[in-house]
């Protein structure tokens, strides 16, 4: 997002920004996941249980996105509220850019353009690799026994 729009980076600022993007994209895949293995414990086919995961997290992780997004533009593009006039004379003196840009700035514009490619990629790169890694262990390993199926269960006399 930086380099497709000229926008400076200050690595600190972004390196916090990447940091706290991590934790939410990483939460977003590990609950798809979650989901799948419980679904496969269920007894559903494999692709079936990858695509009704992803079908069944999308709205909560869009959301979350979107959410954090939508919370940051502000923060972004520096919109500065003085709350101290806004109490005393209940004029806020809202206005754009200021200092606190320069040091927020790189921050939120981080946590953006991550949290939108993030999104992407936990809705569409995670189950594409679940499916590979899964398929690649069965071709290893042999099938693995999932949820209700039965078991041959011997009795000593």
């Amino acid at each position: 997002g930086f380099s497709l729009f000229k926008m400076e980076i200050s690595i600190v600022m972004s390196g916090v920004g990447i940091m706290a993007l991590a934790g939410i994209v990483v939460r977003n895949g590990i609950l798809l996941v979650e989901f799948t293995d419980l679904l496969l414990a269920q007894g559903m086919e494999l692709k079936t249980a990858i695509i009704e995961a992803a079908k069944t997290r999308m709205t909560p992780v869009i959301l979350t996105a979107m959410a954090a997004t939508l919370g940051l533009i502000p923060l972004a593009v520096g919109l500065n509220i003085d709350f101290v006039t806004l109490f005393t004379e209940f004029n806020p003196h809202i206005f754009f850019g200021g200092d606190n840009v320069a040091f927020w700035g790189p921050l939120s514009w981080t946590m953006i353009f991550g949290l939108i490619f993030g999104t992407f990629l936990t809705l569409f790169l995670v189950p594409v690799m679940y499916l590979l890694r899964t398929q690649l262990k069965e071709r290893i390993f042999g099938p693995e026994k999932r949820g209700n199926e039965e078991e041959t269960v011997v009795t000593p006399h």
